[in-house]
């Protein structure tokens, strides 16, 4: 099991930018990929970025593309969220998840290990 810590969330105007980590710890040797999501009030979780650990390769959802970037810092398993152009419809509880599988990395049932998550709020 992986134990995820997430951090950097806030509250940030329209137009601002904001940086998300997720701490990574315990079991994380297997890990293939880790990801981004997001819940906001009364929707479902929906995907916001993918990095496959060892390449390095990224995907992200349409709705973020071009304002949001996703890395990792390898040595210390941790993951980053770059968060720019920001718009009140990306406010959100922000939750990192990690996987031992290399596929479906898009998909919430993929993951099996999750942190508590962070609130981004963002305001008109």
């Amino acid at each position: 099991q992986v134990q995820l810590v997430e951090s950097g969330g806030g509250l940030v105007q329209a137009g601002g930018s904001l940086r998300l980590s997720c701490a990574g710890s315990g079991r994380t040797f297997n890990t293939r990929a880790m990801a981004w999501f997001r819940q906001a009030p009364g929707k479902d979780r929906e995907f916001v970025a993918a990095i496959r650990w060892s390449a390095g390769s990224t995907v992200y959802a349409d709705s973020v593309k071009g304002r949001f970037t996703i890395s990792r810092a390898n040595a210390e398993t941790t993951l980053y969220l770059q968060m720019n152009s920001l718009k009140p419809e990306d406010t959100a509880v922000y939750l990192c998840a990690a996987t031992r599988l290399g596929f479906g990395i898009t998909v919430a049932s993929t993951y099996d290990s999750w942190g508590q998550g962070t609130q981004v709020t963002v305001s008109s």
